[in-house]
């Protein structure tokens, strides 16, 4: 058929009698044709593509590792391993985009982990945790990411002999992949880590350290909060020192005035503070430091008129806090050491069943709540937890604080300042300073708790104590900002610091808020976990001057407390919860004063 249509009369080949093409000619013939004109329908893209396509070159890749791996004369020598990684480079290179690239990122970490074993090489280690970091901060969504996290966890633990940047690597894999399914070998390794880590501390601790002359430790700032009736000073300092305060009276003759003067062991002045800090407020006149020794810094407060004083240290950045008083109170007197004994806490999570039911002074005098101070946590550069889909504590405490001066005002009639109205920030030290500066009845500091566990939640409310459980010294330890170690280390003086009453009261009205608020939630949502009252060492709470609480309204960690921390209806449900435990409280005294 072929050859009865298609005649070729140019054709210098051999031809049949008839001038036809021969019939073995055909097939040629029409191969030729289809070639010709058939690539640009479809079979050229796929024939070109796939010789040198993502997964084509995967596949040349990972042949080239298995073969590797089966041989042991092949992982003795270096070129072999590189030609491999050279493979997956190729990919991850030129195809970045595709779902090849992040297996080739993934085997050649694997690759350069295999041959640091061989080669004892560092910079090849080097460069498989900076493919594995590649992998996991360019594709933080697939499901090799966490296994990347892991590895990073894995070198550190393993070859780089480094069990805390471990342990922080191994904790990123719960942080950034709750989902994922290397967290549980995470965790199991984070539990091994802490009592390695624990054990090395101890160890070094009972070891004799070389003595070598220490740095002097600058003194940074001098700061002030004052009123008539009540001043904190607080010294910033670069790093911890030991210090001791001592009293000294006032000596007309030389017109020297009542002095208080802290002596700071290995300490140096700055420019900053060479000029002495007037302060003028009726019980200070001024604030000087200056450099007493070679290694003592000397600051002294010039007393007007005052009944007491406290001195205290916080952490993290470390400074001393002194408190003056107008009103009579007693003035310790001591030398406290940043070395004091060290408190461990202990195991399981204590709650504070009942209200203390003393009957305190504040009682016995019938004294009444008019003036309340809330503080919302947190604020500008702290932004507190965080929490899936851009939330973040600082704004949920203030749209929650907010929410409770408004109720407080309409239903108690009492008068609320708030430690702030705007996202700033402002140190723990200055909040509990204000709350005594405005002469406050009450102090309510508002929280958003959060725990590595997501299946962590509910409502607590502590006071300001000794903390004797470990879940509470973590919740101190993140809401100061600070280590386990210096809130150890800040029971030592709590107990001279805090009046047995404010305590009692403190304790009193932490149990009447958390009731409140778990029955108040109650009535409107399903099973609001009530974990209890506690006690724990809060910077914020130190130094008040009226009973002062800590309330963690739930955990932006939990998926349900989330939920229900983003809506107002939820908020405006914890505030009247918030408000009602007040009016309780207040109702307590009235009914003692009454003689109920």
């Amino acid at each position: 058929m072929f050859a009865k249509i298609y005649r070729w009369p140019c054709f210098s080949g051999q031809r049949g009698k008839s001038g036809v093409i021969p019939r073995y000619l055909h097939v040629r013939l029409f191969a030729l044709w289809f070639f010709c004109a058939v690539p640009v329908a479809g079979i050229s893209s796929a024939w070109c593509a796939s010789p040198t396509g993502p997964d084509i070159l995967l596949k040349r890749a990972d042949s080239c590792r298995k073969a590797l791996y089966a041989s042991a004369a092949k992982k003795k020598y270096r070129h072999h391993w590189l030609k491999c990684i050279s493979r997956y480079k190729t990919i991850y290179s030129r195809y970045p985009a595709s779902e090849a690239a992040v297996w080739a990122l993934y085997h050649s970490a694997r690759l350069y982990t295999g041959l640091y074993v061989h080669s004892g090489r560092q910079s090849d280690l080097d460069e498989s945790l900076r493919l594995f970091r590649l992998l996991v901060k360019k594709y933080p969504r697939h499901r090799l990411a966490d296994d990347a996290q892991y590895l990073i966890g894995r070198i550190y633990d393993r070859y780089r002999k480094n069990p805390a940047q471990a342990y922080v690597e191994f904790l990123k894999v719960e942080v950034k992949f709750p989902s994922g399914d290397m967290v549980s070998r995470a965790r199991k390794r984070l539990q091994a880590l802490a009592l390695t880590i624990r054990k090395n501390e101890e160890r070094n601790h009972r070891k004799p350290r070389p003595r070598s002359k220490p740095k002097p430790v600058a003194v940074k700032d001098i700061r002030h909060w004052s009123t008539p009736n009540y001043t904190r000073v607080v010294i910033d300092l670069e790093s911890p020192v030991t210090y001791t305060y001592h009293l000294l009276r006032p000596d007309p003759d030389i017109k020297k005035p009542r002095r208080l003067y802290l002596d700071l062991k290995n300490a140096h002045v700055t420019r900053q503070i060479e000029s002495p800090v007037v302060i003028k407020d009726g019980l200070l006149r001024l604030a000087r430091a200056g450099q007493y020794s070679k290694n003592t810094v000397r600051v002294v407060l010039d007393m007007e008129s005052i009944g007491g004083y406290d001195v205290f240290r916080l952490h993290d950045p470390f400074r001393i806090v002194v408190d003056v008083r107008r009103h009579k109170k007693r003035a310790f007197k001591g030398s406290p050491q940043v070395t004091g004994k060290k408190r461990h806490a202990g195991r399981g999570i204590k709650r504070t069943n009942a209200p203390d039911r003393k009957v305190s002074l504040a009682r016995q005098l019938g004294l009444n709540v008019r003036r309340i101070v809330i503080d919302p946590g947190h604020g500008g550069k702290d932004p507190g937890c965080h929490g899936r889909g851009g939330i973040k504590e600082k704004d949920i405490v203030l749209s929650l604080a907010k929410i409770l001066a408004r109720k407080i005002r309409k239903e108690l009639g009492c008068e609320v300042f708030l430690t702030r109205t705007r996202d700033v920030f402002l140190p723990l030290e200055k909040r509990t300073a204000i709350a005594n500066i405005k002469k406050a009845d009450l102090f309510i500091s508002i929280h958003v708790n959060a725990h590595k566990c997501h299946k962590i939640s509910g409502i607590e409310t502590y006071f300001l104590n000794m903390a004797t459980d470990e879940r509470s010294v973590m919740v101190a330890a993140r809401e100061n900002a600070t280590s386990e170690k210096n809130i150890s280390d800040l029971q030592t003086i709590l107990n001279d610091l805090m009046l047995n009453t404010k305590i009692h009261e403190s304790s009193r009205l932490a149990y009447d808020v958390q009731n409140a608020i778990v029955s108040q939630v109650g009535r409107r949502y399903k099973r609001p976990r009530n974990l209890g009252v506690k006690q724990a060492p809060f910077y914020v709470l130190i130094g008040a001057d009226m009973p002062a609480i800590l309330v963690e309204t739930g955990f932006l960690t939990n998926p349900v407390d989330r939920k229900r921390l983003r809506s107002g209806t939820y908020r405006d449900c914890i505030a009247e919860g918030i408000c009602k435990g007040i009016k309780q409280y207040m109702a307590s005294i009235d009914q003692v004063y009454q003689g109920g």
